[in-house]
This record gives structure tokens, C-alpha cells and sequence, in this order.
């Protein structure tokens, strides 16, 4: 599913954000398996070298439909990513724990420059 998003957002005119991705997927996938799933899937396909990462936020935290696993588990995911991310020469940006709009405005303001229009 995370490949086909990724196909699909090249569709797209301007910019796309990712909830999760393909490197998401393939980290999770070998940490489970020991399968290695982010020789083959990390360099397969590239996002911008710029990644957000939401750390877990306990005083916000809910399961519902799409996040089935606890608090714990996205504590360790997380912690995962924070090393798989720059692992693969991505440039990690923590997005802190302020308000919706404010994140988004976080966001733009993290943008290089020329790729805030």
C-alpha cells in the first residue's frame, strides 16, 4: 500500500505529505521479520531528503481504527525511525508538541525556502 501511495503522489502537482510511508513499512517489516526490507525498499524510491517525525505524545495518544497498537509500541517505532531515517541520508526534523495549526505552520516555516510556494 505504502508503494502504491508513493506511485500515486508522483500523479500529483506540487507538494504531498506522507502519514507514514514506504520506509516506515519496510523498518517495520525487517524489525518483525529480520527480512531485509530496507536494503530493498529504502533506496528503491526516494521521498525529499527532509523528513518529519511526530514524536509519541502520551497526553493526546488514542487508539482507533488505524492506530490498533498502544503507546509503548509507538515509543519504540519512533525510536526506530530515528535511527533508520538518517541511516538512509535522510535530514529528520522533529515536529513538536504544539497545536495542529501551529505544526502546520512549524511545517512551511521548516521548508527550504524555494519549496514553500
Amino acid at each position: 500500500m505504502a508503494l502504491e501511495d508513493l506511485e500515486a503522489a508522483g500523479r500529483h502537482e506540487g507538494w504531498v505529505f506522507f502519514d507514514r510511508g514506504l520506509i516506515d513499512a519496510a523498518a517495520g517489516l525487517q524489525a518483525r521479520t529480520d527480512e531485509p526490507a530496507l536494503e530493498t525498499w529504502g533506496a528503491a524510491r526516494r521521498f525529499h531528503p527532509q523528513v518529519f517525525l511526530a514524536p509519541p505524545w502520551p497526553e493526546i495518544f488514542e487508539n482507533d481504527v488505524e492506530r490498533r497498537h498502544g503507546l509503548a509500541e509507538a515509543q519504540s517505532e519512533y525510536e526506530r525511525l530515528l535511527r533508520v531515517y538518517p541511516a538512509l541520508g535522510y535530514e529528520v526534523v522533529i515536529l513538536p508538541k504544539i497545536s495542529v495549526p501551529a505544526r502546520a505552520d512549524f511545517v512551511v516555516e521548516a521548508l527550504p525556502g524555494d519549496l514553500r510556494k
